[in-house]
């Protein structure tokens, strides 16, 4: 058994037939008797797995598994992967959104020598079809966290994001792989033994039926898995003293503009007092970074000079992060319609990360 396909179903009954049936067409030119299907469906209402079950008869290659207590595409993946026999493993989508035929130039690429081939939407012949400004804001911002929060492992692929792909077994045999939702590629390139990564690009076509997987919940599951990453991936100390200093500065920045702006204090023009609140909370923070939080850097490159340059950088990326926060906030709650609250309080968590990584990389950087 050379390759082992895992197609993740919920709700796909009137389409899961004819993509079994393309399927099999494709990957028996290529791989006639060494390959299998794992249909795993989450116990759909419409019954999706009654009716790939009654394909079996035609296809015995087809396995299908229903899940009762779990639910999550990732998650589904991973079972089918578990009971797979096949020296690769794959998964692609249930709902024609991923195109059959890219199957017939996945493979070749395994047989090449890649541990891990990605079909993408990103590189040459790669797109998508008709997707809105919106939905496509809302898949580079995703990416663009990622990056931030992950730059090592989002800057293996154009597409980190992807559901399509095949990888060894090799690769991942015997590495516990815990994904918070429905993006599993992320979780292969953090902690798989993938060295040779080839790409394939593909249009991602439109559901054909049913809705989009796209919920507040998976926008949550999605930074929840990026955050669980980071801290397990390394840098938690640093990271909590970083959240630490930044409460002080909320507080000292709150603390301020009532001073200065409240009629009962000195009332002073709303922008002016945001201005030097904000500026004194960024002084704070600096200072407090810069003598705890990374204190390891900074005394390996002491002197006047040196701390200037840092305060420098790190006024410039805190005023940057804040143009991302505002942004953040526009897309989350007018794009995906998230309730402004929760979606500024997301966008103050995602910035905390921005500003984090890039004061590690660049104010504080080790010298090499």
């Amino acid at each position: 058994m050379q390759l082992s396909l895992v197609i993740p179903t919920y709700n796909e009954a009137s389409s899961i037939g004819s993509l079994i049936r393309q399927v099999c067409t494709h990957l028996d030119k290529i791989l006639p008797g060494a390959y299998e299907l794992i249909v795993v469906d989450d116990n759909s209402p419409d019954y999706t797995a009654k009716v790939a079950q009654e394909l079996q008869e035609e296809f015995p290659q087809l396995q299908v598994i229903c899940r009762h207590q779990e639910r999550g595409l990732a998650t589904a993946v991973l079972r089918g992967w578990q009971v797979a026999r096949g020296e690769v493993l794959g998964v692609m989508d249930g709902d024609w959104q991923h195109p059959p035929e890219i199957l017939l130039k996945l493979w070749p690429l395994i047989q090449e020598g890649a541990d891990l081939v990605v079909g993408s939407r990103y590189v040459e012949s790669g797109g998508v079809s008709h997707w809105n400004l919106g939905r496509r804001l809302v898949s580079r911002g995703a990416q663009a966290i990622g990056l931030v929060l992950l730059p090592g492992i989002f800057r293996r692929v154009s597409d980190p994001l992807s559901g399509l792909f095949l990888v060894r077994r090799q690769a991942i045999a015997g590495i516990p792989l815990s994904p918070k939702g429905y993006k599993l590629l992320i979780e292969v390139l953090a902690r798989g033994r993938v060295k040779t990564i080839a790409e394939v690009g593909y249009v991602f076509q439109e559901r054909q039926n049913g809705e989009s997987k796209i919920q507040l919940q998976t926008c949550l599951q999605y930074l929840h898995h990026l955050i669980h990453l980071r801290f397990s991936l390394g840098q938690v100390g640093s990271f909590l003293r970083f959240s630490t200093v930044g409460l002080s500065g909320t507080f000292v920045d709150m603390t301020l503009l009532y001073l200065l702006h409240d009629p009962s204090n000195l009332g002073w023009d709303l922008a002016i007092s945001k201005f030097i609140a904000s500026e004194v909370a960024i002084l704070n923070n600096f200072l407090w970074n810069d003598l705890w939080t990374f204190r390891h850097v900074t005394q390996l490159q002491p002197g006047l000079w040196n701390r200037l340059k840092r305060l420098v950088k790190f006024n410039v990326i805190c005023l940057i992060g804040l143009l991302l926060n505002s942004s953040l906030l526009i897309l989350l709650s007018e794009h995906l319609g998230i309730h402004y609250l929760l979606a500024n309080l997301m966008a103050i968590g995602i910035v905390v990360f921005w500003n984090f990584y890039l004061n590690a990389k660049l104010s504080w950087r080790a010298p090499s």
